[in-house]
This record gives C-alpha cells, sequence and structure tokens, in this order.
C-alpha cells in the first residue's frame, strides 16, 4: 500500500513524476498509474489504490480540469478526507473543488522553499500523520495555514405529518447545500454524504468529528397548504452550542426568499464575507414560481421511487411537468424531466410517438449549462447506438456537475452498455451515493461485481439493493420494479426461499411488468442457476423488447448463463426479425 496517490493528466505526467519523486525523497511511498500491472483491469487499480491512498495529490492543469478520470478521482478524495490540490499550469480547479486550498507550483522545479511546495508537503505529513522525519522537520517552522470553515447541512426533518410531503424538505435541504456551495469561502460536505444521516437520531459533534467540519446545520419543514414553516439550527460542531437560529413562517410564494435568506443568514453568522457574483448566484434559480417548482420536486420525486416497469410512471412525471411548464415555459428543468420521461417511454416501452429529443433541447435552449440535459441527451443518444456523440454529452454533464445523479447514472450506463463493466463500477458507485432512494443503481452495481467475480462487493451492493427495496415496498407493496430488483439481492445473499417466494407473489400482483420479469430472469439464470425458470420467464420479455432494451439484453452479464442455450438464441433471433420489419422500424424513427 502506497501513502500517496497522484492524480493527473497525460500532459502533466513530467510535473506528476518529479512530485512523486520529491514525496519519495521525503520518505513516502508513492503511487501513479503507470505502475499498472499488465495481469489486472485498469479500473479496479486504481480504485484499489485510491481506497488505500492517505492522501491523494491532485495535480490541476487545463487538461484535467477537462477530464472525468481526474475529477472523479478528485472527487473521491475530497469524501473521504484525503484530497490535496496543486496546479501547475494557471488552470484553475472546477467546482466544487475551488473552495478547497489549491497549492499554486509555477515556476516550481524541485526547490524545496517554494511557497507552493511547501503548503503541499505540509498537507500530506498532516494527512499521513507521522509521515517521514525528514518532513516534520522541515515543516516544523512553516506557517499553518488557518483552518478553512466548513459545514454540513443535515437533511431537514419533514414535519407535515405526511410522508408523500418527503419530497419538499428534501428539496429544500439540497437547495441549501448548493446554495451554501458557492460560497468560496465555505466547503460544503456533499449531498450524498450529507444523506447519509438522513432519518437517524445523531449527536451534533459526533457528526462534525466523522466529517471534520466546523459547522452542522439541521432544521426541519413543515408544509400545509399555502404556508411553510422551516427552522434552521447553526450549530458549533466542537462544542454543540448553537450559533445561530430562527424560525420562518411565510406563503409558499416566498420560498425562494426564503432559502435565500436563511443561506445569507448562515453566511453571516459565521462571519463570512459573500462577494457580490456569490450573492447573484445564490439568488438566481431555476424558476421565480413556486407552484412550477413544487410540482417539479413532485416529478423527480416519483421518477426516482416510482415504478420504473410501469409506464404510468413515466406519464404521471410528464403530467406534472406538463403543469409546471404551463406555468413556467422558461422552467429548464422541467423540460429536461419530460425529455427523460418521454424518452423513457419511447426506447423501454416502444412508444414511437414519443421522443424526448425535442424537451431536451428546448430545456439545453433555455440554460446551455444544465448538467441534466446532458445526461438526459447522453441517455437518448446511448439508447440510438450514438456512442461518441453520448460520450460527449455525458462528460460535458459530469464537467458543469460532478455531483449530479443523472450524470453519473448515465456515464455509467455507456459503459455497461459498451461491455465496459469494470469503468461502469465508480459511476454507478456515485449514483448510487448521490440518490439513496433509487434502487436501479446499486442493483446494476450489483451485476457489474458479480461479473467480475468480486464477491465482497456484490455483497455490499445487494444488501444496499434489499434495503432500497424493502423501502419502497413499505409504502407500495405492488412496486414491480422494487420486488424485481429485491429479488436478486435476495438471490445474491443466498436467501433462495425468500427469493422465490418475491417472484410467486410479484407474479400474481403485476404479471405484466415485463421490467420485473426480465430481472427474475436475471436472478434465476444467473444466481440461482435456474435456467429453465429464468427463460419462462424471459420469452414474454423478449416477445415484445424494444430495440435499445434488446441491445442492453445483448451485454447483460447475467444473460451470459443464457447465451449457449438454443431457446435464447431462438429468441434472440425472433426479437431481432420483429425489429427488423418496416414497421418496427417506422415506430422507433417517429
Amino acid at each position: 500500500m502506497s501513502d500517496v496517490f497522484i492524480s493527473y493528466a497525460r500532459s502533466t505526467e513530467a510535473q506528476a513524476r518529479q512530485i512523486g519523486e520529491a514525496l519519495r525523497a521525503l520518505g513516502y511511498g508513492v503511487w501513479r498509474d503507470d505502475e499498472l500491472p499488465a495481469h489486472r483491469a485498469y479500473a479496479e487499480v486504481i480504485e484499489e489504490r485510491l481506497r488505500e491512498a492517505k492522501a491523494v495529490v491532485v495535480v490541476w492543469s487545463t487538461e484535467a480540469v477537462k477530464s472525468q478520470w481526474v475529477r472523479a478521482e478528485a472527487d473521491a478524495a475530497r469524501e473521504a478526507g484525503t484530497l490535496v490540490q496543486l496546479r501547475v499550469d494557471g488552470a484553475n480547479p472546477p467546482m466544487p473543488f475551488n473552495q478547497i486550498q489549491c497549492a499554486d507550483m509555477n515556476g516550481w522545479s524541485g526547490d524545496s522553499a517554494h511557497p507552493g511546495w511547501r503548503k503541499v508537503a505540509e498537507s500530506v505529513a498532516s494527512l499521513i500523520g507521522g509521515g517521514a522525519a525528514a518532513t516534520a522537520a522541515s515543516l516544523a517552522s512553516a506557517p499553518r495555514a488557518k483552518p478553512q470553515l466548513s459545514i454540513c447541512v443535515l437533511p431537514f426533518a419533514n414535519m407535515s405529518g405526511d410522508p408523500e410531503q418527503e419530497y419538499f424538505s428534501d428539496g429544500i435541504s439540497e437547495d441549501i447545500i448548493t446554495d451554501l456551495s458557492k460560497v468560496s469561502a465555505l466547503f460544503v460536505i456533499a449531498r450524498n454524504t450529507a444523506f447519509t444521516f438522513k432519518g437517524k437520531a445523531v449527536e451534533v459533534p459526533e457528526v462534525a468529528g466523522k466529517l471534520k467540519v466546523s459547522h452542522v446545520l439541521e432544521g426541519s419543514v413543515r408544509k400545509a397548504g399555502n404556508r411553510v414553516r422551516i427552522t434552521a439550527q447553526l450549530i458549533d460542531g466542537a462544542t454543540g452550542g448553537h450559533v445561530w437560529a430562527d424560525r420562518y413562517d411565510r406563503d409558499l410564494d416566498d420560498i425562494f426568499a426564503l432559502q435565500d435568506e436563511i443561506s445569507e443568514a448562515i453566511v453571516a453568522a459565521l462571519k463570512l464575507k459573500l462577494l457580490p457574483e456569490e450573492k447573484k448566484a445564490i439568488e438566481t434559480r431555476g424558476t421565480d414560481n413556486a407552484d412550477a417548482y413544487d410540482l417539479y420536486l413532485m416529478a423527480r420525486q416519483h421518477g426516482w421511487v416510482g415504478n420504473d416497469g410501469d409506464p404510468r410512471q413515466n406519464e404521471a412525471v410528464i403530467r406534472l411537468c406538463d403543469k409546471a411548464i404551463e406555468i413556467d415555459p422558461a422552467y429548464a428543468r422541467a423540460w429536461a424531466l419530460i425529455g427523460t420521461a418521454q424518452a423513457k417511454l419511447r426506447f423501454r416501452f416502444g412508444r414511437g410517438d414519443l421522443d424526448g429529443s425535442a424537451a431536451i433541447e428546448k430545456a439545453l435552449a433555455l440554460d446551455p449549462d444544465l448538467a441534466e440535459a446532458h445526461a438526459a441527451k447522453a441517455r437518448i443518444l446511448r439508447s440510438e447506438g450514438r456512442y461518441d456523440e453520448a460520450w460527449e454529452e455525458a462528460r460535458i454533464a459530469l464537467r458543469l456537475d460532478p455531483e449530479c445523479f443523472e450524470a453519473n447514472n448515465a456515464a455509467a450506463s455507456l459503459c455497461f452498455s459498451q461491455g465496459r463493466i469494470a469503468d461502469a463500477i465508480p459511476f454507478y458507485e456515485k449514483a448510487a451515493a448521490l440518490m439513496e432512494t433509487y434502487v436501479n443503481t446499486p442493483a446494476l452495481l450489483m451485476t457489474c461485481y458479480k461479473a467480475l467475480g468480486d464477491a465482497e462487493g456484490a455483497t455490499r451492493a445487494a444488501r444496499m439493493t434489499l434495503d432500497r427495496a424493502e423501502a419502497v415496498l413499505a409504502q407500495d407493496r405492488s412496486n414491480g420494479m422494487a420486488m424485481g430488483y429485491g429479488v436478486g439481492a435476495l438471490a445474491v445473499l443466498g436467501e433462495t426461499d425468500r427469493c422465490r417466494d418475491w417472484i410467486r407473489r410479484a407474479l400474481l400482483i403485476d404479471p405484466d411488468n415485463q421490467t420485473m420479469r426480465y430481472d427474475f430472469a436475471c436472478a434465476l439464470g444467473a444466481h440461482l442457476g435456474n435456467i429453465d425458470g429464468a427463460l419462462d420467464l424471459l420469452g414474454p420479455h423478449l416477445a415484445q423488447v424494444t430495440r435499445a432494451d434488446l441491445e442492453w439484453t445483448k451485454v447483460d452479464p447475467d444473460m451470459d448463463p443464457l447465451r449457449d442455450d438454443p431457446r435464447f438464441q431462438a429468441m434472440i433471433a425472433e426479437a431481432e426479425a420483429r425489429l427488423a420489419t418496416p414497421e418496427a422500424a417506422a415506430t422507433a424513427a417517429r
């Protein structure tokens, strides 16, 4: 295991090598990707080394800022608390890394007295904790950087007495995290980390110590009719004492002004100066209409926890967003969500009358920097087999917002569709962490780990999948999506009796859910060795499968145990023949 992992783009390989040699001279073990073993997968080794490193030194350059891999490695290090940043050609780190100290290494040629190098060496020594004796001695007299203020926004509690209002309290929490992330002098814990504490009784000092933050914000939301009450408390992480607290009772129409007020009150309580451009960024919203905002949040939540195998889920999303854009025609996020739902209906349910492209292009015309819209476009291009164009859109989405669930999920699906299973894992991991209610991503993560022979990873993903599936089914016992993915998880976990019982009950409750039947076939064939049972379930699905889903079936590792079976081969051939007819081609093109 190496102490230091160095992340860089190819154009700065010489500088990365020099930095590595300088760190080795101080007594550290250093690893760069020029030491990859020939017998192991690239992504697997990178992930392992990244996870094991005590310090991750990210070399930002013009090329690195554009690299999805450098950004992904930097993001993993940021979450783990091992990130050390430096820049070598004047390039500034992208968001959100521009909120974290970054050493300027311009003009460095190995000089230990260079201020940028001293900052890097000091940070590495602090992270590794004891490092080399030479490092401690050389830095004993170095001035310590002033600790940066940092905050974790815990998910606000839904006090409405109605679980259906959960989407609204979550939306408020997410917006406050986003707003505070725009303040350059404040480090904000990412949403996916903050939401791991959702619904848990926590002690603030314990949270602050675990996340190494100076402050914690907690609060609650009560929404009733056209009124909303928000309470918020800013707490000192070290003492547990209140720094600031307030309660707001407002009309729902004032929700945006209220969010701005809360964010600015926190900044003031922390005695930070809000720059004019930061204030402007905080006050910039996708819509100024509270009703449109509420409808969008409701549609988004429905899309994430609804029954993914039922076309009515996407139809409901479209209806909600249609109403939102009727109220505010310039609401780009609502347009993007319409395009995503329409594309699902086209590519998964054969709705040739819907495309999704027009709505997504409308979203991009309104907001060219909307990561969700670029991610949605990537998914459409991927479903049409236009992989190079899809990757370009996915890269744009990840560059615009590395914390975007849709962007990471789109990149993961692209890798999976091209048979790059190992490359899909980091994206699925990130997507699963970003959206803790979505069952699809950990289920596909389970498939990826199983395909690579990683039993530990598959088991961990299966437990995550089952927990989420059970949470969904507690609210809706007929949710075929949750039952389908839950069966796969039970199979991986070895709970075969429970697995078969779920299948029996699910087929009685929702016999026409073809997505669920496909997932059951995966569980029986890949995990339980029941090839005949898997083919019996798969037959009706392949008899009406769309082109996009057929292409997915061809690369899905869960189908591997079936591929040599004559029945499976005949089903695939029949599906190919059906989809090759002029009628099918015309439907897909509409």
